[in-house]
């Protein structure tokens, strides 16, 4: 049974060789880029919501205009898989 635990620790070890080496290679590299943009990302989202919360217009709205039509259609897909046949809120028409 000794041999068959050292071969599995030899195994756990080489995994974890493995994977600090693709940490380095692969993550380590590009780690500062992705919390960079995740911050940008983050900070566009906590600025639209401020500015709806003030009551002003969110001024990506123009920019995303076109999308318009793909989201109706995905959010009348949406409610009819609720069961809803029509959205219950008298402003949202499908």
């Amino acid at each position: 049974m000794s041999g068959a635990t050292t071969l599995l620790g030899r195994i756990r070890s080489a995994y974890r060789t493995v994977e600090r080496l693709h940490t380095e290679l692969f993550i380590t590299k590009y780690r500062s880029a992705l919390q960079r943009e995740a911050r940008m990302q983050e900070d566009a989202f906590l600025a639209t919501l401020y500015l709806t919360a003030f009551g002003i217009d969110d001024p990506s709205a123009y920019h995303t205009l076109p999308v318009t039509g793909e989201l109706v259609q995905g959010f009348h897909a949406w409610h009819q898989r609720q069961g809803l046949d029509q959205f219950p809120d008298f402003g949202v028409c499908c």
